[in-house]
């Protein structure tokens, strides 16, 4: 992945387990990731789901990485042991799904992987498929049959753009992009599936 680029990052349980059993597994999730990666990257939508995971990003500058991660930018190393941006990123998502996995195993004397190997990213290549991967992400519930509209999902950060309470998403980055929150709602009611559906990913 590089630096200063958008992505989208799914990943989903392994086998036919869930990753959420309640309200406070979700939350405890979204602690860990402003944990491992605000740090790294900036988080414009998410959902969770129960058994999978979407998120859209925007991966840092290389210089603010390196200084977010405790290490010197302008030095030989700006990576430390990591040696590259590259390195140093996936070990964030890394401690990110281990530390979630082991204290759901704990909570719930478990053993074993507890998401599938490796997860997946997308660069977004377009405007259009930036548009159409926010509405995917809020869509993701009503898609899979969970409820009838976004906000009935209380996993995702739709809740964050049609309300005011506080959150780290980049919120005004696309507020501005759907020209405001009237029209990020409308878009969302209006338009069911994504445009173009083979730029996107499916569970």
């Amino acid at each position: 992945m590089l630096p200063e680029v958008f992505y989208h990052i799914y990943n989903h349980a392994n086998g036919s387990e869930n990753l959420f059993h309640s309200d406070e597994n979700y939350h405890y999730f979204l602690r860990q990731w402003a944990k491992y990666i605000e740090p790294v990257a900036e988080t414009f939508a998410y959902c969770l789901m129960p058994n999978h995971i979407h998120f859209l990003i925007r991966l840092r500058a290389e210089h603010d990485v390196s200084e977010n991660l405790g290490y010197a930018p302008e030095s030989e190393s700006p990576f430390g042991k990591f040696e590259t941006f590259q390195k140093a990123v996936s070990k964030q998502f890394a401690n990110l799904f281990s530390s979630y996995a082991q204290a759901f195993n704990k909570m719930y004397d478990r053993r074993g992987s507890l998401f599938i190997p490796n997860f997946k990213h997308k660069e977004i290549t377009s405007d259009s498929y930036l548009t159409s991967i926010v509405n995917y992400i809020h869509r993701n519930p009503v898609h899979h049959g969970f409820t009838s509209h976004p906000e009935d999902w209380l996993h995702s950060s739709y809740h964050a753009y049609i309300q005011n309470k506080a959150s780290k998403l980049n919120r005004t980055y696309i507020l501005k992009w759907f020209s405001g929150k009237e029209e990020f709602a409308n878009y969302h009611k209006q338009h069911r599936i994504p445009e173009d559906r083979s730029l996107l990913v499916d569970y």
